[in-house]
């Protein structure tokens, strides 16, 4: 999986990853730019991921649906915590969602089925509101068997919407930081790199990383946080890939 993923961050790097590719004429991808942070994990970052009619048909289709966002335990059960006090909402599928799948899928090759991947959810962040440390992968075996789809093998996160905001980064403490002063368009460099890395809420672009190790494991070095936003608000979108199908009962119908 590595392997193709490192491909397929070369051939998006080098050609504007998916330069206008349609699928359709309902299905127009945007020329984004890829930009690795890190291989070791495989950290990259996409510029312009979302288009701004995109960002904004996310905002109408969910408006009033948002409810606290919840946080699995190490038995596996659902709940609020207060490690994560935002609210969350998963995304109905139409074609302008399928879109955004469709461009996820490419992303990470030809090989990841439609069925791998999970609902796409929002999530919404106001004043102090953040979600501490985690990842993405689930450490509880019982959240990770073949009825599920196995684990999370990889992660997009997508920034919606970002309003007269200060703080709410995204950081990865592990992740080594680069060093080029170009990062800092996307980068808060004002950071110390041995914080790691922390990526500015930007709309429209996303990150995207590999959850799992060679063998299936998860990755430690992918712990991150979504840090609290000091003012304003940001909603941002997890694109979450698994290593095998789900179910009708988890993906809902295409």
């Amino acid at each position: 999986m590595l392997q193709l993923l490192w491909c397929a961050a070369l051939a998006a790097a080098f050609a504007s990853a998916q330069d206008q590719f349609n699928l359709g004429t309902s299905c127009q991808h945007p020329a984004y730019r890829s930009h690795i942070v890190s291989t070791s994990p495989l950290v990259i970052y996409l510029e312009d991921f979302l288009t701004a009619e995109e960002q904004k048909h996310l905002q109408v289709i969910t408006k009033d649906t948002f409810l606290r966002s919840g946080v699995s335990d190490q038995a596996g059960l659902q709940g609020q915590r207060e490690t994560r006090t935002s609210q969350s909402t998963n995304v109905a599928r139409d074609d302008i969602v399928r879109c955004i799948e469709d461009r996820a899928l490419l992303f990470q090759g030809f090989d990841t089925p439609r069925e791998n991947l999970e609902p796409l959810q929002l999530v919404k962040y106001g004043s102090g509101e953040r979600y501490h440390f985690h990842t993405d992968w689930f450490t509880n075996p019982k959240q990770a068997t073949s009825a599920v789809g196995g684990n999370r093998q990889s992660s997009f996160f997508a920034y919606v919407s970002a309003e007269n905001i200060t703080g709410g980064g995204t950081n990865f403490p592990v992740v080594k930081a680069p060093h080029d002063a170009r990062w800092c368009a996307f980068i808060d460099c004002d950071e110390p790199w041995e914080n790691g890395v922390t990526f500015r809420p930007i709309v429209g672009n996303a990150v995207f990383w590999s959850n799992l190790l060679e063998d299936g494991t998860g990755d430690q070095r992918t712990l991150h946080a979504g840090l609290p936003v000091t003012s304003g608000s940001k909603i941002g979108m997890n694109i979450w890939t698994r290593q095998g199908p789900l179910g009708e009962d988890i993906r809902g119908k295409d």
